[in-house]
């Protein structure tokens, strides 16, 4: 079998420096906490926290005293900042640039608007949300599908922004959707804060997804990105299977493929991608 590694997976530029800088801190430090995971990937994690790495929650984040903790990618609201000052702790901030510009605008607009309805097109409890919605104090409100659109006020100004991970195309028809209900003289302006680095994923995935027999997308349980590329292999390739270790990968998978894609989402590891054409190739 021809096995293929896809060139655009693995993980992004906002993850790859996150990883970085912990890898960096371990070499001088010996005790990193990290905020969360540090990316939706339970074998990255696990591979980490044998450099010692430890993941923690919020709640165990407050009780901490004089410590180093490391803020994933995802960005964190700005009590978590503030937190830190009080606990006397030292943060490596990893957050992504384009999740740091996001926040930033929505703050703006929200102290320069503050009657206006926040609107945030993304998954309500995500990491990336919840620093999000934390820049309005709490008021933005969050909507995952187009018709969740029908709860907000049209008679009241509207401020939409959007996941940065969120897919282009969702976002467009939410759009679309509130400028035929929005109802003047209120005021509607939209944000399209998308990365493209993760935006044009999806249209890579599903020509990689064609050109194969079998796929094998790698992606961690817990990865929003990771599903919406995966459901978009599977429509157009259904011979595709989700895998977050190697050892679950089955060799009846393959009977009479001729090729086989591994590809994964922007939280997943080149060398677990590795990993899996190793297991692969030991059926043939």
């Amino acid at each position: 079998m021809n096995i293929e590694i896809d060139s655009g997976s693995g993980f992004c530029f906002g993850v790859t420096t996150a990883i970085r800088k912990a890898e960096e801190e371990l070499t001088t430090h010996r005790q990193l906490y990290c905020l969360g995971d540090i990316v939706h990937n339970e074998r990255e994690c696990e591979r980490l926290a044998a450099l010692g790495l430890e993941m923690i929650d919020h709640e165990a984040f407050r009780s901490l005293h004089d410590a180093r903790v490391l803020l994933r990618a995802h960005g964190e609201p700005p009590s978590t900042y503030a937190t830190a000052r009080q606990q006397e702790v030292h943060l490596i901030d990893a957050t992504c640039p384009v999740v740091l510009q996001l926040q930033r605008r929505i703050r703006s607009t929200y102290e320069e608007h503050p009657d206006a309805q926040i609107v945030i097109y993304g998954k309500p409890g995500h990491a990336e949300v919840l620093g999000l919605v934390g820049q309005t104090e709490g008021h933005a409100r969050v909507i995952a599908e187009r018709s969740e659109a029908d709860t907000l006020d049209y008679s009241r100004d509207i401020y939409l922004f959007s996941q940065t991970t969120k897919p282009l195309e969702g976002f467009q028809r939410l759009v679309a959707h509130i400028q035929q209900h929005i109802l003047p003289p209120a005021r509607f302006e939209y944000f399209d804060t998308i990365c493209r680095q993760v935006a044009n994923r999806l249209p890579g995935v599903r020509s990689f997804a064609q050109r194969h027999d079998v796929i094998i997308f790698v992606c961690g349980q817990k990865s929003s990105n990771g599903r919406v590329l995966f459901n978009a292999c599977l429509k157009e390739n259904p011979r595709s299977h989700m895998v977050d270790d190697p050892r679950t990968i089955q060799p009846e998978w393959f009977e009479g493929a001729e090729s086989v894609g591994i590809c994964g989402a922007t939280s997943t590891p080149k060398w677990l991608m590795e990993q899996c054409r190793e297991r692969i190739l030991t059926f043939s």
